[in-house]
C-alpha cells in the first residue's frame, strides 16, 4: 500500500444505527466504501444505509465480503453475539477491524480475538464513541494530561439513555428482538458501560483495573425480563477509582436521548462534563466546566478537532496503534465483560 491509495473498507453487520458514524468517519478521514452485507437485510438499519449508498455493491453473502480480496478494513455494527465471529474471522482474512461496542460479549470471545490478533498482526479497534466521537471528552483529556486538576483520583461516569430514542432506531423503527435477549446484546454492562470503562482508563492512566463491584437490574420493563434497565459498576486500579451507572430511564421529556455525563476528580481540581445537553441551560452538546486553583471556568468544545478515524487510517497504513492502543481495547473489554458475568441481579432482570 502506498500513502496515495486510499483505504478500502466493507461494513459486515448493518443492525445497530452507530454504523452509520463508523461508515462517515472513515469516508471523511479519506477512505472508499467498497462493499456492504449483512446478516438480516431487511433491518431498517440495512435498509437506510443501503439507501444512503446506493451505488455501493451490496454482498448476500457476509462471509464472501470478509474474504474478498482488496479490502484492508472491515466495519462491523452486527448484532453484538454476532461482532466477536465477524472481526476473527476479518482478522484471518488480513484485514484490520472496526466494531461497535461491546466487541465481543464473552471473555471465551475476547480470548480467541486475542489469540486472532496476536496470530495475524491485524488490529482490532472498539468504537468508544463517547470518548472518540465527543469532542468535549477529547478536549478533557487536554486539559489533565496539561495538569489543569492534578493527578486524577477517580472518575464517575453516567451514561443514560431512552428505548424509543429515534436516533438510535434508524428513524423510527421499534426496538429489533434481540435488543430484548442478553444473550445477544450481551448485558447493560458488557455493552453501554464499557464505554465508561474505557474513559475511566484513559483518563486515570490505567493500563488494568479490578472489578470491586458490579449489579444490574430491571426495574421498569417486569415484561422484558431479557432487558437490563440499570447498571453500576465500582472499579479500582493501581492509580484511581472509578464510579459507573448506565441505564435505559432517560425521560421524554428530555431534548436528547441521554443526559450523558462525565465528572474527573483531580488532587487540585475537577472537569465536569455535560456531553449532550446543558439541562435548563446553553443550547447543544459539548459542555465543559473546569474547576481549579486558578479559576472556575467554562469551555465550549464544539470546535475541538477528532482524530480517531484518521488515526485509524495511520495505523493501517504505517502498523502503529495511534488510535488506541491495542492493550486498552482488550482491557476495556476484559473488565466489562466480567462486570458482567458477575454482577448481582436485582428486580426482574436476569
Amino acid at each position: 500500500m502506498t500513502s496515495q491509495q486510499p483505504i478500502r473498507f466493507a461494513a459486515v453487520g448493518l443492525d445497530h444505527a452507530h454504523i452509520f458514524g463508523q461508515i462517515s468517519g472513515l469516508l471523511e478521514a479519506g477512505c472508499e466504501l467498497v462493499g456492504l452485507a449483512t446478516d438480516d437485510p431487511e433491518a431498517s438499519v440495512a435498509q437506510q444505509v443501503r439507501a444512503l449508498y446506493p451505488d455501493v455493491p451490496v454482498h448476500d453473502n457476509p462471509d464472501e465480503l470478509i474474504n474478498a480480496d482488496g479490502i484492508d478494513v472491515i466495519t462491523s455494527a452486527a448484532i453484538p453475539d454476532r461482532r466477536g465471529p465477524i472481526a476473527i474471522a476479518a482478522m484471518k482474512a488480513d484485514k484490520d477491524v472496526i466494531v461497535d461496542k461491546p466487541g465481543c460479549i464473552s471473555l471465551e470471545q475476547l480470548d480467541e480475538i486475542k489469540q486472532t490478533v496476536a496470530d495475524t498482526g491485524r488490529f482490532w479497534s472498539v468504537t468508544f464513541s463517547e470518548r472518540f466521537g465527543v469532542k468535549c471528552v477529547t478536549k478533557a483529556g487536554e486539559l489533565v494530561r496539561a495538569g489543569k486538576i492534578g493527578k486524577v483520583v477517580q472518575t464517575l461516569g453516567l451514561g443514560p439513555h431512552r428505548i424509543g430514542d429515534r436516533a438510535h432506531l434508524a428513524g423510527g423503527a421499534g426496538r429489533p428482538e434481540w435488543f430484548y435477549e442478553k444473550e445477544r446484546y450481551g448485558g447493560i454492562l458488557a455493552d453501554i458501560a464499557s464505554h465508561q470503562i474505557d474513559q475511566f482508563l484513559w483518563f486515570t492512566g490505567s493500563t488494568e483495573g479490578e472489578v470491586v463491584a458490579s449489579t444490574v437490574g430491571n426495574f421498569a420493563n417486569d415484561d422484558a425480563p431479557g432487558l437490563q434497565d440499570f447498571g453500576e459498576i465500582l472499579l479500582r486500579s493501581p492509580e484511581a477509582q472509578g464510579y459507573i451507572r448506565v441505564d435505559w430511564y432517560t425521560p421524554k421529556g428530555l431534548p436528547t436521548w441521554g443526559d450523558g455525563r462525565l465528572m474527573i476528580l483531580g488532587t487540585e481540581g475537577y472537569i465536569e462534563m455535560r456531553k449532550y445537553v446543558d439541562i435548563a441551560g446553553r443550547d447543544g452538546g459539548n459542555h465543559l466546566f473546569l474547576v481549579n486553583n486558578d479559576d472556575t471556568s467554562y469551555i465550549d468544545c464544539s470546535d475541538v478537532e477528532l482524530t480517531y478515524y484518521s488515526d485509524i487510517v495511520n495505523d493501517v497504513r504505517n502498523r502503529t496503534e495511534t488510535a488506541v492502543p491495542q492493550a486498552h481495547t482488550f482491557e476495556t473489554m476484559r473488565l466489562a465483560l466480567v462486570a458482567q458475568q458477575n454482577a448481582t441481579l436485582r428486580g426482574a432482570a436476569k
